[in-house]
């Protein structure tokens, strides 16, 4: 009796095998297809070329394509993982000398179907870009310009900033000050209003963390100091008050670097010159950083910059919302970067994540002398209910921002 009931069974298994076959090779037809379509993501770089006035001492100078070539870097590096997810990155480069043409170039790679952009430039054509982009499926990230009226005040709303602010620097200086116990500053200021900016938001971080300004001077000497510091600078710096540590405020180091041993006081300088606070400094090797620093060197054959390191991470954070949402839907990666589940590797020693109210990424600030790495803020023991990152800078309850 059981043998015509296993005939059966085996008549039913014969008839199924074929449809089981025509599914499985269905679904292998479809993971080959879905396969070989990767994603192409188009990312546009645009810069601005700045006008730079004639400076008293040439001593650094930053490399023309500062920025570029770290998004270079990581396109290359956006592709080593993309080629696994079949996802693929491409970068192209333009570079005005007038704002009104980078304006207008930008308008036309819109209308051409671009969404993913690196903004170098400096804030009047960013307000400009924010004004028109409003209501748009477009992503934009300011790589170069430090202003803290942007995280404050003057807020874009549909700009992220991986630059970090000049109140992240300045405030990565007063808690390494505070510390330190270097608590009685003389401030040092240009009178360019680059100058005067950095002077302000250190007195803001002074103010914030406790530390008191003894004495402000303005260097307003038209003197070439290559030959004169010596004389010039212990007269400059001689006060009333003693001073722990002298605060220089000079953007595009005019006069910043002859400071340092020439104090009246025999004291450390911080700010524009002696011990910095970057984002990036070619003497950065931890947490994987010596790898980064020697595939840069490779390509570009200089130093990684901090502007190199800005627009390296400006790719890496669309790249990783490619990775992790596998779309190019610019709503999709936009609304992903601006959520809490939005980690970055940066070689910093902990994930990056942007700010929701003003679009600035956090992160730890370097605080470096010329060939070393000093120190990295924040500083052991500074406390944040929420995260010690959000000390640097403007947090949610000291910024009018409130970015979408």
């Amino acid at each position: 009796m059981k043998k015509p009931v296993l005939k059966r069974n085996f008549r039913q298994k014969l008839t199924q095998r074929p449809l089981i076959i025509f599914m499985l090779l269905t679904s292998l037809i479809t993971s080959i297809s879905a396969f070989s379509m990767p994603l192409s993501i188009d990312i546009t770089y645009i810069k601005l070329q700045k006008q730079h006035a004639p400076a008293l001492s040439n001593i650094i100078k930053m490399a023309s394509d500062s920025g570029y070539q770290g998004a270079r870097l990581a396109i290359n590096d956006s592709n080593t993982t993309g080629k696994f997810l079949q996802q693929h990155f491409s970068l192209t480069s333009f570079e005005f000398k007038k704002q009104q043409n980078l304006f207008t170039h930008l308008k036309e790679e819109f209308k051409n179907g671009k969404a993913l952009f690196i903004l170098d430039a400096p804030l009047p054509v960013l307000t400009k870009i924010n004004l028109w982009a409003q209501n748009k499926d477009i992503l934009l990230f300011n790589i170069s310009e430090f202003s803290n009226d942007l995280r404050h005040s003057q807020c874009l709303n549909t700009i992220l900033h991986t630059a970090p602010s000049n109140a992240m620097k300045s405030d990565a200086l007063a808690q390494w000050l505070l510390y330190r116990r270097l608590t009685k500053v003389l401030l040092i200021r240009g009178e360019k209003p680059a100058d005067i900016a950095l002077a302000t938001s250190f007195k803001r971080s002074a103010k914030r963390y406790g530390l008191k300004i003894i004495s402000e001077k303005a260097w307003s000497f038209d003197t070439d100091l290559r030959r004169s510091a010596q004389q010039e600078i212990p007269l400059f710096t001689q006060t009333s008050k003693e001073y722990d540590v002298v605060y220089v405020a000079d953007q595009t180091k005019d006069f910043a670097e002859y400071i340092p041993f020439n104090t009246y006081l025999p004291r450390p300088v911080v700010g524009s010159a002696g011990l910095e606070a970057l984002s990036w400094h070619n003497v950065i090797e931890q947490w994987g950083a010596a790898q980064l620093q020697t595939r840069f060197t490779k390509l570009t054959s200089r130093y990684m910059n901090e502007i190199d390191f800005t627009g390296y991470l400006a790719v890496r954070s669309i790249a990783q919302a490619v990775h992790k949402t596998n779309t190019s839907a610019v709503k999709e990666l936009t609304a992903y970067i601006k959520s809490a589940d939005f980690k970055l590797a940066a070689y910093k020693g902990r994930k990056l994540s942007f700010r929701p109210w003003n679009g600035q990424l956090r992160m730890p600030i370097a605080l470096i002398q010329p060939h070393g790495l000093v120190s990295q803020s924040p500083q052991a023991g500074i406390l944040h209910p929420i995260t010690e990152l959000d000390t640097l800078g403007f947090d949610q309850q000291e910024s009018m921002c409130n970015a979408n």
